[in-house]
């Protein structure tokens, strides 16, 4: 009989098969998926999420993918505490929850809580997203001034990180700096296990690269020119990404298809080195060999001896 936590997680980086293997621990161990990615929140953004398909969605009921409007910001701390409802409501009705996903910040911050933050409210967030639009280097000079330990953190392009430093700021009164400092709270008191999948650097490079070229012939750039006509454009934080960010740089002109090929593999095979990295230092992490025929037997072994 295995011995079940109250939370199994299957993490790795971009291209390493979580969706699949996410979807065979479900069916094995009567669970419901998850997910854990930062950009799989957003409505209409679908290929160059690499959202799991209509057919994976129908195999094993996944949660919290196309519920946020691309205009809209999102957080880790937003994630935690919808994550964290959907494991409630998993558990009552007596089913598993796997997460699964990238966003090891948000794994995280659902897992072990973050710092106390303020509410930010409209009045304050929109001021400072409609100044971003005309630059951020009067953002950056201020968070400067009020945060200068955040701000040395970050780069002066950082539109996100450079408004949420601000409205922080303008909303408490006090730096962002000093919130993180503030002892973490937890959601929930669970147990979980951490499985990482872990390929060969040059082996994942290969799927990153593929997978890129099937973003395009799938019609990545297509699905950008729906959300233009649908009003979203590149300034927004969940399109000024990897994909997204070339497919606009090809429509407007900038870059030739092929160029924006060779970006979006550059930046993907980028954030999955970055990825990794934070994995790695993840301590609770077991990691398994996605290679092997039996990565689902490997995950429910190390469950039983848990």
């Amino acid at each position: 009989m295995v011995n079940l936590p109250d939370i199994v997680v299957i993490a790795g980086p971009t291209a390493s098969g979580k969706t699949a293997v996410g979807i065979e621990v479900a069916q094995r161990l009567d669970g419901e998926i998850i997910s854990a990615d930062a950009r799989q929140v957003y409505r209409y953004m679908h290929i160059g999420t690499a959202k799991p398909t209509a057919e994976e969605r129908a195999a094993v009921p996944h949660h919290l993918i196309d519920f946020v409007d691309p205009a809209e910001s999102y957080s880790a701390g937003q994630f935690a505490e919808d994550a964290a409802d959907v494991i409630r409501e998993l558990q009552a009705r007596g089913k598993l929850p796997i997460v699964v996903g990238g966003a090891g910040l948000y794994v995280r911050a659902l897992l072990d809580g973050f710092s106390p933050m303020p509410t930010i409210a409209p009045e304050i967030r929109e001021p400072l997203q409609a100044e971003a639009q005309e630059g951020l280097r009067g953002l950056y000079s201020r968070l400067c001034e009020v945060d200068s330990e955040w701000a040395g953190k970050i780069q002066p392009s950082d539109r996100q990180r450079i408004i949420r430093g601000l409205e922080v700021f303008e909303a408490s009164g006090k730096p962002l700096s000093e919130h993180q400092k503030m002892p973490p709270e937890p959601l929930g008191l669970w147990s979980a296990k951490w499985f990482g999948l872990q390929w060969e650097r040059e082996v994942l490079y290969d799927r990153i690269n593929s997978r890129a070229c099937q973003m395009f012939e799938d019609g990545l750039v297509e699905e950008v020119e729906g959300l233009r006509r649908k009003g979203y454009g590149s300034g927004l934080n969940a399109l000024n990404t990897f994909g997204y960010r070339e497919a606009f740089q090809y429509l407007d002109g900038e870059i030739t298809e092929e160029q924006a090929l060779a970006d979006l593999q550059q930046g993907t095979r980028r954030y999955a080195k970055r990825q990794m990295t934070w994995f790695r230092g993840e301590k609770r992490m077991q990691w398994v060999d996605p290679t092997e025929d039996h990565t689902l037997e490997s995950i429910v072994g190390h469950l039983e001896k848990s």
